[in-house]
């Protein structure tokens, strides 16, 4: 390899033996492709687990090529159409996404805790004219519906799939004892089990998706509060499968592993990590619906030999604080994987001293598909950066201007790479923000290099909010409150927290002298997701403000 090249690219000195610098291109067009792959490879083997009941690769093979056809056959999506999933993590998750994919259509992720605004946001910008939800938050979408571009509607219980006997006793349980399924009115909607059941006989006319077809909407809301569809193909996320699979598989062995999925499979993480990277590896993935049951969680890896387990800063510490999690096996774990959010010194020594596994921090964005950077699956401890850039990533730190910094000076960080996002749907002017002619993405965070190519987080310049992993965008919080009668002027921002890494805060101008904090947080808490809410209220009489009359969040992060 030349000089020059090192010169540029000083992170190739730093690869691991055997990694190239460039991906192969590989075979497969799409994710299907993928999909049948491995198939062939590990037809028998158990693909993915949850609540006792384990799906093999040929079961899902089987069941997502009857929910492809019950989209092409039965509801006469085209090739293109976008199809809505909002949904946790339960196997009918990645039946109905393979599906989607093997139908020729765009899954739109959806998360199931957003609320009656939120969805109808996402599902009139995406036009999807399919969803499949989950009972338990089918009311929320219900209550929209009218406003939106959905036509056909799937749901599924909490137990579907689970077979008859357990099924019947956990959707019992849900509905009737815990009463998590609010009444819905749906009088057209099919059942998910119907749906598969009505195509079970049907044929798959093989429908010709090439690398530059769109595979996912993944709505994230970049460098301001408006939400927006990263648009990403079946390019995009075969790449970034690659760049990953040459970098782990250092570590792991395929059809032999068994990965712990607790981050939410429609977040872009686990989406490409656990989901579609691991089906290529022919590993197990056990699904669990709701890590927030930490007991429950703690119990659940107790019976299992995993192997792998991924997961944001939160996750981990809450874990190392639950009872029960130091005395587990942890013989066969090999490769622990934080991302998300950065994972915090203390928690990532703490869980390597208690579960003799290097806790191994990567970086990526949903405009990234989402993985650019990794830190070494060798290195003997935690290193505190985000790694290196990953096969066929190029990385570099700007200036304002977009001039190229040297090592160890901070400015934001660019890259550039074929799992870079085609753009934002339907936003130029948007996606023109971040996107330079020659395909650098710019990330918004403020980052520096060292002399041996690895990059470090020194701040975000994004005023975006990150809790417990989940993006949080303080114009639309703003929004929201602003809209309350009592309120003359807000400002939102992040502070530190030890339990979610930020949690917001609402900086308010009163209009109304009563207005109170309380009255605040029951406004918002009917229109925005919990980990959006504020948890932090604070009343001025002014806010600071720059000489052209603009807010300065920036003076308010350091007080609560």
């Amino acid at each position: 390899m030349s000089h020059d090249i090192y010169a540029s690219k000083p992170w190739l000195r730093a690869y691991p033996d055997g990694i190239k610098s460039e991906i192969d291109q590989g075979a497969e067009q799409s994710i299907a492709d993928l999909l049948q792959n491995a198939v062939r490879q590990f037809g028998q083997q158990a693909a993915f687990s949850c609540m006792g009941r384990s799906l093999s690769f040929r079961q899902l093979d089987i069941a997502s090529r009857q929910f492809a056809c019950y989209l092409r056959n039965r509801l006469r999506l085209p090739q293109g159409a976008r199809v809505a999933l909002m949904l946790p993590n339960v196997l009918q998750y990645p039946i109905a996404l393979f599906g989607v994919l093997r139908a020729g259509c765009v899954v739109v992720n959806i998360n199931p805790l957003y609320t009656a605004r939120e969805l109808k946001h996402q599902l009139q910008d995406s036009g999807a004219q399919a969803i499949v939800v989950i009972e338990n938050v089918a009311k929320t979408f219900a209550d929209v519906r009218r406003d939106t571009s959905v036509k056909h509607v799937i749901t599924t219980g909490l137990g579907d799939q689970l077979g008859w006997l357990k099924g019947t006793l956990v959707n019992f349980i849900v509905k009737h004892r815990r009463k998590l399924v609010p009444a819905f009115d749906l009088p057209t909607a099919v059942s998910f089990n119907t749906a598969l059941a009505q195509a079970a006989a049907d044929h798959l006319e093989p429908v010709a998706v090439q690398a530059n077809d769109l595979a996912f909407l993944q709505y994230t809301g970049g460098t301001t509060g408006v939400s927006k569809g990263a648009m990403l193909t079946h390019g995009n996320i075969l790449a970034n499968v690659r760049q990953a699979d040459v970098w782990l598989t250092l570590k792991l062995k395929p059809g032999q592993e068994i990965i712990i999925t607790a981050i939410p499979l429609y977040h872009i993480f686990a989406l490409t990590v656990n989901c579609i990277l691991f089906v290529k590896l022919g590993a197990q993935n056990v699904l669990v619906p709701d890590p927030r049951d930490m007991r429950g969680f703690v119990s659940l890896l107790s019976k299992t030999r995993f192997s792998v387990i991924t997961g944001v800063n939160t996750l981990f510490n809450g874990l190392l604080h639950t009872e029960g999690f130091a005395q587990i096996d942890f013989s066969p774990l090999r490769l622990s994987v934080g991302g998300g959010a950065a994972v915090q010194r203390a928690v990532a020594e703490k869980w390597q001293a208690v579960t003799g596994c290097v806790m191994t921090e990567g970086y990526g964005l949903t405009e990234t598909s989402p993985a650019c950077m990794l830190n070494s699956v060798n290195a003997p401890r935690f290193t505190g950066a985000i790694g290196l850039p990953l096969p066929s990533t190029e990385a570099k730190v700007c200036d304002d201007d977009g001039n190229a910094l040297p090592i160890d000076e901070p400015g934001e960080l660019w890259v550039r790479g074929p799992q870079v996002m085609h753009g934002y749907w339907q936003k130029p002017d948007e996606t023109a923000k971040v996107l330079t002619q020659d395909q650098w993405f710019k990330t918004g965070d403020v980052s520096r290099m060292d002399s041996s190519g690895q990059f470090f987080i020194v701040d975000r310049k994004k005023d975006m909010i990150l809790v417990s992993g989940f993006n949080v965008y303080p114009n639309e919080v703003e929004e929201v409150i602003a809209a309350h009668p009592g309120v003359l002027e807000c400002a939102v921002v992040g502070i530190p927290s030890e339990q979610s890494g930020e949690v917001v805060k609402a900086v308010i101008v009163r209009k109304d002298p009563g207005l109170t904090e309380s009255a605040i947080k029951a406004h918002c808490k009917d229109q925005l997701t919990a980990y959006k809410l504020p948890k932090i209220i604070e009343f001025r009489k002014e806010l600071p403000k720059s000489a052209v009359g603009k807010i300065l969040r920036r003076d308010l992060r350091g007080t609560s």
